[in-house]
């Protein structure tokens, strides 16, 4: 559990601070001198970004490392001590995704530690109020910083309608334990993903003190890696990081209570996100608004003469088919003039699945049989076509560590 937030007083309006157009850096010093930060001097603070994944700035997938340069300058100005930490997804090395974000840069600039937070055994934490999620792995640097802060991107998300601050505490879970809130059964009687309400359930516990939403260039789409890039020039700060989710999600042009797990926390009390509760500065901020799209309901529709059956699948291993797909469909079928359609099947629920399927990911490798299948948790985009052709096929836009172990990642 982390300690109380220093930031919050129980009878204050959740205040939230939004800085526009003067680019990533500016915009983020801009946002945290809204804010008292007179509570983390002297204080241990660890920086959570969106870092798990190995891309480049700018692509919208993780952290602009100006927001964490910013960031850095802020905290340490109020008399802070700080350190950057990041358990990353599942094949990636966190020194690799640190330098290919950039944010290794800027902190060997700044002497600004870089923690690989999968490095140590985690801290087996208990869910008191927890409803799918009774005990979560937490990673030890977490609890052992005075405060934490997150610092994700403003993306759209294809299980969890947005992925913001709230969420972005998911990669403070030790290696595989996040695959578990993917894999959840359903809750009889109630309507919401179990993904949804597992992240409400990990809110009980891992809520930072403060929130820095990166909106210098988000993602739209099919986020939180497969979308669309989209220019915004918007930084969002706030010590009630539900509040500031939810002042994120009108700027992206949807509502918090319109995501699920945003919904179900506030509804608990962890957090503010009726907008008209909240105080936000400046005046005009709805001026900035922009409409984020969103994830298309049926993939199908987005790629034709292509079938994905997905069975209790995981985002990372739908991400890698997507990325697959949009970078290969064009091309694809050249490759096999023979064939009108393909079918591919992702996740652990699959009983019986069509000859000539297409097994991706080692959740399918039960029912694979003679079928082909694509090894990795998950693989590689490249790695599909390399199956499919059967010839070497190296892309480093692939978004994880081609030598990263596969059994043993976060």
């Amino acid at each position: 559990m982390l300690a109380k937030n220093p930031f919050l007083q129980s009878s204050a309006r959740p205040f939230v601070a939004v800085a526009h157009g003067q680019g990533a850096y500016a915009n983020t010093r801009a946002a945290l001198q809204a804010l008292d930060l007179t509570p983390v001097a002297g204080k241990r603070i660890l920086i959570k970004p969106n870092a798990g994944r190995v891309a480049l700035p700018g692509e919208g997938i993780t952290t602009h490392p100006e927001v964490a340069a910013a960031t850095i300058d802020a905290l340490r100005a109020a008399g802070a001590e700080v350190a950057i930490g990041e358990s990353p997804i599942t094949g990636v090395d966190a020194t690799e995704a640190f330098e290919a974000t950039g944010i290794a840069t800027v902190a060997r600039q700044r002497d600004c530690p870089l923690i690989d937070l999968d490095r140590r055994p985690p801290v087996d934490v208990a869910l008191g109020e927890g409803q799918v999620l009774h005990r979560i792995k937490v990673c030890a640097e977490v609890l052992e910083h005075d405060l934490v802060v997150s610092v994700p991107v403003m993306k759209m998300h294809m299980h969890t309608g947005v992925t913001l601050s709230v969420k972005n505490m998911k990669g403070c879970l030790w290696r595989r334990s996040k695959v578990k809130l993917h894999m959840l059964p359903a809750v009889e009687g109630d309507a919401n993903k179990p993904i949804n309400i597992a992240i409400a359930d990990m809110a009980s516990a891992l809520r930072p003190h403060l929130a820095i939403i990166d909106g210098t260039v988000g993602m739209e789409g099919l986020g939180p890696s497969a979308g669309d890039p989209k220019t915004v020039d918007i930084v969002v700060a706030g010590a009630d990081t539900f509040a500031a989710d939810a002042v994120a999600c009108r700027l992206m042009g949807t509502s918090a209570e319109a995501v699920p797990h945003l919904a179900l926390g506030a509804a608990r009390g962890y957090g503010v996100i009726d907008l008209d509760a909240i105080d936000v500065t400046p005046d005009n901020w709805h001026d900035w608004a922009v409409t984020f799209a969103g994830p298309p309901a049926n993939l199908s529709i987005q790629f034709p003469n292509v079938t994905v059956l997905d069975n209790n699948s995981c985002s990372a291993c739908q991400s890698t088919v997507l990325l697959f797909l949009k970078r290969y469909r064009d091309q694809l079928f050249d490759y096999f003039p023979d064939m009108e359609h393909l079918t591919l099947a992702i996740g652990k629920g699959h009983q019986e699945l069509p000859e000539q399927t297409l097994c991706v990911g080692n959740c399918t490798a039960r029912p694979k049989d003679q079928r082909p299948f694509v090894k990795g948790c998950p693989p590689v985009a490249s790695e599909i076509l390399r199956v499919l052709t059967g010839k070497p096929s190296i892309d480093t836009k692939d978004g994880r560590s081609p030598q990263a172990d596969q059994t043993d990642a976060s």
